[in-house]
């Protein structure tokens, strides 16, 4: 797992650090093409026997730059740094993004963030990868200050998916509020989820058969899929759980809140308080409004042999298992 170091102190490395291989993005979703960029890092970091560092932002420049442009998030800061604990680095550098950084050129961003206070001897970037003020530092730039500056630059080629899409956060968010799970579960190299701690809920389940495990409210800055019933897999302290999940509001019963509630199966046990991920697995249904809860009872357990057909489905076939 990487150490976090604060980034707003200089001396968050060791000082026995004297040289470091590092990587800068915002890292969103942590895709399959984020996930090369740092596997390539880490191979990197131990060909030269010096630390990888990854350096990250809060939040999204955008937020500060263009906030009316900024988007909602495929992981939250949580999220990302789960992700990324499995991946090898040595340090994770979250950067605070303020106005003031903003402002920096890519020259002061270089040499006042990579090269001073991260002990930057090589850089290893995106293909499309830009940062400084009006992100002017792109690969030209920044191979010209490492000439100047003597630390090397090496840029990875974009990600395709098997059907020819190059990888991006921008495309996955499309797809993710599109509800095409399947693409961008491809994009991302894993399903996508949300993560949050298990609340009190108002007990209606456990009433007609289906006790449901709640989440608290989700960042409002999380991007989640549309309203509807899901087939979902719920990562908890004691393993993986298959399950049902709805996602919005809950009509019979006249309440217009959106909420995440899970119903786990084979299961059973005290969640209250605990972190877990749920993972979505396929849509089985939009969200409607029932005559009866009896009604919804027997539309509950149509849902769950749909969701365990869809969650057979996923194990058989091998895949997006992390």
């Amino acid at each position: 797992m990487p150490r976090q170091i604060d980034a707003s102190d200089e001396s968050g490395l060791p000082p026995y650090v004297s040289a470091t291989v590092i990587t800068v993005g915002t890292f969103d979703g942590v895709h399959r093409g984020h996930r090369d960029v740092v596997e390539r890092l880490v191979a990197r970091s131990r060909h030269l026997k010096i630390p990888s560092v990854l350096v990250t932002f809060e939040p999204h420049p955008l937020e500060i730059v263009n906030p009316a442009a900024a988007p909602l998030l495929l992981t939250t800061r949580e999220e990302k740094l789960e992700v990324l604990a499995e991946t090898g680095l040595d340090y994770l550098a979250v950067v605070p993004f303020t106005a003031v950084l903003a402002a920096y050129s890519a020259e002061d961003f270089v040499e006042l963030v990579l090269r001073r206070c991260f002990r930057l001897r090589e850089l290893l970037i995106g293909y499309d990868h830009g940062f400084g003020r009006q992100r002017a530092g792109n690969v030209a730039v920044l191979r010209t200050l490492g000439e100047r500056d003597g630390f090397q630059v090496d840029v990875v080629d974009p990600v395709s998916t098997p059907d020819g899409h190059s990888v991006s956060s921008t495309s996955i968010r499309r797809a993710v509020a599109g509800g095409d799970l399947a693409r961008a579960a491809e994009a991302l190299g894993r399903l996508y989820s949300v993560s949050g701690r298990v609340i009190e809920g108002s007990q209606r389940g456990r009433r007609i058969g289906f006790p449901t495990l709640n989440l608290g409210p989700p960042p409002p800055r999380k991007l989640l899929p549309p309203e509807g019933v899901y087939a979902v897999r719920v990562q908890t302290a004691a393993g993986p759980v298959g399950g049902m999940m709805n996602l919005g509001p809950r009509p019979t019963f006249g309440d217009s809140a959106t909420s995440l509630e899970a119903h786990l199966f084979d299961t059973s046990g005290d969640f209250y308080g605990a972190h877990v991920r749920v993972d979505f697995v396929a849509r089985l249904r939009e969200t409607r409004k029932f005559a009866s809860a009896e009604l919804l009872s027997k539309q509950l357990a149509h849902d769950e042999r749909e969701a365990r057909n869809a969650l057979t489905l996923l194990n058989v076939s091998g895949n997006l298992t992390g």
